[in-house]
């Protein structure tokens, strides 16, 4: 049983935006090297984000999800990392010609991230106040007066009560929930046009997860955003993202809007995260989770990296990466494994 999947944004929202994406990534490569081994992180990714759109990026621990979009702000120490892409274009930019000076006109101002761990993301020996208005004094030639009227604002914005007092508290005086609105201030400081949202309900109650999402859905339609949503929750995804990438031993397996992705999975790895969500599984029935565990990034196996725990691999899944095919559905899936005559006709 799959996750309920609601529509994708309708494309006429989108208007002309559709034939000119946002954000462009393509044949992204990520390898970390040591003298003792490298660690191929994330092996040829590609994917779009489309102005206003929700794009969420699903996958399992270590699949690469997280580490491509510190790749695109410019978070990975280089050496280790080593960094190559046929193109990362934002808004027809090439981010890869930028020089840092150039870079830090975009970083927070055009691209931002909310990240995972707002306790660690958070300097603890500044105030929430002064982090929040560092994003100004950086970048604008704001006045102390101006600086704190709008980061009084800015957590007005986020639902933190009292952000006059609490402007002046340390994270630490923050519970879980008011660190991540916190850090969605900050992300948001400077109008971005894209958010990148790094599992923002992580270690959060329930009900704390679902007044962040919305904040962020909130937000992302009041200033026009487009939200990159990085997530293992498939529960999540299905309720707010207009387009889903499935990636695993960092490639992408399966992409397309939320209804041909988890209306239709076709790929066995998205079929097997679908079904493992015990909300999938009727009374009475077990849990069918993914057999094996993910591979190890310094020695994966041959051909598609899924083939060890793959339920319907062939001989050729072995030896041969799987091509990216596109579906009559309109998803694209790199599987051997699919029929033919599901095929989109050429």
């Amino acid at each position: 049983m799959s996750a309920p999947a609601r529509e994708s944004a309708p494309e006429a929202a989108r208007g002309t935006d559709a034939a000119a994406p946002l954000l462009e990534v393509r044949d992204l490569r990520i390898e970390f090297r040591s003298p003792a081994q490298t660690v191929r992180a994330v092996r040829g990714v590609s994917f779009d984000v489309a102005p206003r759109e929700t794009f969420a990026i699903v996958g399992e621990s270590g699949s690469g999800k997280t580490v491509s979009m510190m790749a695109l702000m410019r978070l990975l120490q280089s050496p280790p990392a080593h960094i190559e892409a046929e193109a990362l274009r934002f808004e027809g930019r090439d981010l890869l010609t930028l020089s840092g000076a150039e870079w830090s006109g975009y970083a927070g101002d055009r691209i931002a991230m909310v990240f995972q761990d707002a306790l660690t993301a958070l300097n603890p020996v500044y105030t929430v106040g002064w982090q929040i208005g560092e994003m100004f004094r950086v970048h604008r030639d704001y006045s102390r007066r101006e600086v704190r009227e709008r980061s009084v604002e800015l957590l007005r914005q986020v639902g933190i009560p009292e952000p006059e007092r609490r402007l002046g508290d340390y994270p630490h005086q923050f519970s879980g929930g008011m660190r991540q609105r916190a850090m969605i201030a900050m992300a948001i400081a400077l109008e971005p046009t894209l958010l990148i949202a790094d599992e923002p309900t992580t270690a959060l109650d329930v009900t704390v997860q679902a007044q962040i999402m919305d904040l962020l859905q909130r937000l992302k339609e009041e200033r026009d955003m487009s939200l990159v949503l990085i997530t293992h929750d498939l529960g999540l995804v299905a309720e707010t993202a207009d387009r889903v990438a499935i990636m695993y031993a960092g490639s992408v397996m399966e992409s397309g809007t939320i209804r041909q992705v988890l209306g239709n999975p076709s790929h066995p790895y998205t079929l097997g995260l679908l079904g493992s969500r015990p909300q999938a599984i009727e009374r009475g029935h077990k849990l069918q989770p993914i057999l094996g565990s993910p591979p190890n990034l310094a020695a994966l196996p041959g051909g598609c990296a899924f083939h060890p725990r793959c339920p319907r691999a062939l001989d050729r899944c072995a030896d041969t990466p799987a091509p990216i095919v596109r579906l009559a559905s309109g998803q694209d899936v790199a599987c051997h494994a699919i029929d033919e005559a599901r095929l989109a006709t050429p």
